[in-house]
């Protein structure tokens, strides 16, 4: 669905920046630098930073995880003042106290996480916060709740709870409340790092509206390379300074240096990217799959109309008879017999929000699954579909209401189930795991598990090295540190080393590269299939919202939707269902959107590539043979 975003494949293809218009924000020689701690020198995070955003523009502001890209976000709104430099704000200074309600209005913010936004218990009253508390009267404050709520599409809910939304609709909501005050300036700093891809297909079509019809300027934080396709200007922050400046085609056309700034490009511009090196003339500057599509059908132009033989491989219709893809599309299981003594096993597992009450709200319905000693799984599902709910029981944060969920030798409904040596064997990390640290050291966070276990001094040193290896941090230099100095990717490590320090025979990981730029991301992602190919009695359980992470990554695929898991088979086999995947509010990775586009236009290429390697070597079978070469 990522490829259908309208929104982005149909984004500013012809690039333009505003002219003759006034200038929103107006940043010169600005420097900040945070204070520094005890017996520490304070150290700029941004330094001589210019830059310049005129009315109506929509910039993408890039860079990797502490380049300093939300600390000029607060900034602009006056939420930190310059160490030195100035800032403007349609002429305001920050500095000057007296513009700094005015400056918060005109220059409005949406952060990462909807549920932090929330402040109210109706969503009319939500989008209305803020305007209330600058004291607009009661007339003009309806008009422009109805007005706000009308921009982002969410008129008929105004009246629903922000908790029975689903996470697009919240931070729908939340841009309301920021459009409620009337900004000219919108500042989104993340807003789709927690969505499924429905949902972030949401929020891009409501930017794109704000900007392209109400007029209104934009300015994006992303880490997502193929939201940033849709702006007017790239802006690539790099250790605190502007190290790149330019239009979507000249920005990422520079593969090799986005790389070397720890960044990244879409897929489609990688594989032509790539082609282009082993000698296919295709634009350098391709942004989108039907550009590519395009690109790819004009290479192939004029020459001999010849069939290509052999290219409809067995996978083309993968998933007849193989295990767990049912052919109904209803969700498929294991056969008992299969389990072995290390499996999770379900057996008709429900459980209930608010069990007993009632209005129970059924969370998982009938879950029949067997997962085995030594797989990966990938668990994908659209927001509220049940993944969390799901993932929490298997170390018994929620125990079945019915049906059985057997670990091992540990069934989690039985009397007197040993949990804690369940949690032991089956170790959870939270979405932004860096939040379960809290110790004042790398080492004594780490220990504090096997603490906890009551192990000798020598087997907790013993675990703490061996975790800390496993995870890439070097034990002299890091083991000291506090945990809260050290970079997001490197928190994440640390957070998944307390959990390893355990042994468990399970490593569940909730959406563990929400957040990190794509450096981090494949640094953890590594570090996880390290840990899986390391390890033979380790089983992986990722979720994510990524479908190129888990084409890359996982050996299976889980698909939870409305409680059930409705999808079980290989990745090949999964994203071959492009759309049912579609119609439950997800996606396919774009390379293979792009792949089954081709073949929808009549190319004979083989359309089950699922990573950009197997695209490319695809594209390249297909041009080779096509252009009568050897493959």
């Amino acid at each position: 669905m990522e490829q259908k975003m309208g929104t982005l494949d149909e984004a500013k293809t012809e690039e333009t920046t505003p002219v003759n218009r006034r200038p929103v924000i107006e940043v010169q020689d600005l420097s900040f630098a945070y204070p520094a701690y005890e017996g520490e020198v304070a150290r700029d995070v941004l330094h001589d930073v210019n830059l310049t955003v005129q009315e109506g523009e929509f910039i993408a502001l890039l860079g990797h995880n502490g380049s300093g890209k939300s600390t000029l976000a607060r900034l602009l709104n006056a939420q930190l003042l310059p160490r030195k430099g100035s800032i403007r704000i349609l002429g305001m200074d920050t500095a000057d106290e007296q513009y700094l309600w005015e400056i918060r209005a005109h220059c409005g913010m949406v952060f990462q996480n909807p549920d932090n936004q929330m402040v109210a218990s109706i969503v009319e009253e939500d989008v209305a916060f803020g305007p209330e508390n600058l004291g607009i009267p009661n007339p003009e404050l309806r008009h422009r709740v109805d007005r706000a709520l009308e921009l982002v599409d969410m008129t008929q809910y105004k009246r629903r709870e922000p908790y029975k939304l689903s996470g697009g609709q919240k931070q729908r909501v939340a841009i309301a409340g920021v459009l409620a005050m009337l900004p000219e300036c919108i500042i989104l700093d993340e807003p789709t790092a927690m969505l499924d891809p429905v949902g972030r297909r949401e929020i891009i079509d409501t930017i794109l509206r704000l900007n392209r019809e109400a007029h209104k300027t934009i300015l994006l934080i992303t880490h997502n390379m193929e939201e940033a396709v849709a702006a007017d200007r790239i802006v690539v922050l790099d250790e605190g300074r502007i190290a790149l400046e330019g239009r979507p085609r000249e920005i990422f056309r520079d593969v090799e240096t986005m790389r070397r700034l720890e960044l990244d490009v879409p897929q489609v511009t990688e594989v032509a990217h790539v082609l282009n090196r082993r000698g296919y003339d295709l634009p350098d500057d391709v942004l989108t799959i039907p550009e590519l599509v395009a690109a790819i059908e004009g290479v192939a132009a004029g020459l001999p109309n010849e069939t290509v033989q052999d290219m409809a491989t067995s996978d083309a219709n993968p998933g007849e008879g193989e295990r767990g893809v049912s052919q109904d599309g209803a969700h498929a299981v294991m056969a008992p017999d299969e389990t072995g003594a290390q499996d999770m096993v379900f057996r008709e597992m429900s459980f209930y929000y608010g069990y007993g009450t009632k209005n129970p709200v059924k969370a998982l319905d009938r879950i029949n699954l067997t997962i085995h000693e030594h797989e990966y799984i990938g668990l994908i599902g659209h927001t509220g579909s049940g993944k969390s709910t799901l993932v929490q029981h298997m170390n018994g944060l929620n125990i079945p209401q019915e049906g059985t969920l057997t670990v091992g030798d540990i069934t989690t409904t039985a009397p007197k189930a040993d949990l804690r040596r369940l949690r032991q064997q089956v170790g959870l990390v939270f979405q932004y795991p860096e939040d379960q640290l809290f110790e004042e050291t790398i080492y004594k966070d780490i220990a504090f598990g096997p603490k906890n276990l009551k192990l000798s001094d020598e087997e907790i040193d013993e675990r703490v090295r061996w975790a800390m290896a496993s995870v890439g941090l070097d034990y002299e230099t890091k083991k000291d540190k506090s945990p809260f100095e050290i970079s997001g990717g490197q928190k994440r490590r640390v957070a998944i080393a307390g959990v390893l320090a355990l042994r468990p025979r399970y490593l569940v990981l909730d959406e563990p590269t929400a957040g990190l730029d794509p450096q981090g991301r494949n640094e953890i992602l590594a570090t996880i299939r390290r840990l899986y190919e390391e390890n033979p009695e380790l089983t992986i359980v990722l979720v994510t919202h990524s479908m190129e992470d888990i084409a890359e990554q996982a050996n299976r695929i889980l698909v939870v939707d409305a409680g059930r898991v409705v999808m079980d088979g290989t990745p090949h086999e999964i994203f071959h269902r492009r759309a049912e995947l579609e119609d439950m509010g997800l996606s396919v990775p774009q390379v293979t959107a792009l792949m089954q586009d081709l073949k929808e236009d009549g190319l004979p290429v083989e359309d089950t590539a699922i990573t950009v390697d197997e695209a490319v070597d695809a594209l390249d079978r297909y041009l080779a043979k096509y252009a009568g070469e050897d493959a």
